[in-house]
């Protein structure tokens, strides 16, 4: 179990609560390691805000004054709209197990209230403009230099498939099957599903396999599918570097975070004709309303849809 800081200002009675339900997310929460830690944060704050109410104050303090109180020194603060949210959204999991393991008698943010975080979309390319940053990567890699080979199934796979970064990172070996051209992903929450990636990215993966990994794998490689120059597994901020280097070589290109390629692809996948909810299969989304928020279609994929569908266009 992670232990909370010593030093902090929480009475024990109320750490222990604390150190409970982290405990219970790292075991039973499916959750990953960034957001555990978050609602620690986010839990930390609220019974340091009880204990500074009360000196005195247990659990069964906590009530929805106290967490509206808590909220709107959260705003007063200047904390972002996303920020209260999340910290809402973190709230209601304690306060739930709380009564779930009988420790409080019914939920008080059961009638908890707090505006919605804005959506922003992230820049996303140009159908032309992905074309070039790929065909840039590929002219990178026509040397058969391993870190460009490498580079190239980065920016390849992660606008083929739409996956994210972590799932990019923690591909194996055994992840990728080439004769039906999948990746298996392992994505929030533990889920498994399978991704199509097409002709150019099976080629950017077999160069990478012949002529890339052997020269830069280790001892500690392990069955890790993409490396860093030293052998182990690459992480995600080598990936990020990767992609900002590869996309703002492109004149005119947005810079993109490796997001960025995941939209354009969700974006691309609509404007080609996809159905939603195979966008939402691609991506990994558990719910459809996620997919909507995250995707966006063209005017004029819009109009043309229109003008075919409906009688009176």
């Amino acid at each position: 179990m992670t232990r909370d800081d010593p030093n902090a200002a929480l009475p024990r009675p109320l750490a222990v609560h604390l150190e409970e339900f982290a405990e219970h997310l790292e075991l039973h929460g499916g959750r990953s390691k960034h957001t555990i830690r978050a609602y620690r944060t986010d839990v930390r704050s609220l019974l340091e805000y009880l204990a500074a109410t009360n000196s005195d104050a247990h659990i069964a303090d906590l009530d929805l004054d106290i967490l509206r109180s808590w909220l709107a020194r959260q705003v007063a603060s200047g904390a972002a709209r996303t920020t209260v949210a999340r910290r809402t959204s973190s709230v209601r999991t304690f306060t739930g197990w709380l009564v779930r393991t009988e420790r409080l008698d019914h939920d008080p943010a059961a009638r908890l209230a707090s505006a919605r975080a804005h959506r922003t979309l992230p820049a996303v390319l140009h159908a032309e403009q992905a074309l070039e940053v790929m065909e840039s990567a590929r002219s990178g890699a026509a040397q058969l230099d391993p870190v460009a080979l490498r580079d190239r199934v980065i920016v390849e796979l992660l606008y083929a498939s739409g996956i994210r970064v972590g799932e990019l990172c923690g591909l194996d070996l055994d992840d990728i099957d080439a004769e039906r051209r999948v990746l298996r992903v392992i994505g929030k929450g533990d889920k498994e599903r399978t991704v199509p990636y097409g002709v150019p990215a099976a080629e950017a993966l077999d160069s990478w396999l012949r002529s890339g990994r052997p020269h830069l794998a280790s001892a500690t490689s392990g069955p890790a599918l993409l490396l860093g120059k030293r052998g182990g597994r690459i992480d995600q901020r080598q990936v990020r570097t990767v992609v900002h280097e590869t996309v703002t070589a492109v004149p005119g290109a947005p810079d993109l975070a490796p997001h960025g390629l995941r939209h354009s692809a969700a974006t691309h996948l609509l404007e080609g004709g996809a159905d939603l909810r195979v966008v939402q299969e691609v991506l990994g989304h558990s719910s459809l309303a996620t997919t909507q928020l995250y995707t966006h279609v063209s005017v004029a994929r819009l109009r043309a849809v229109h003008e075919q569908a409906h009688p009176r266009a």
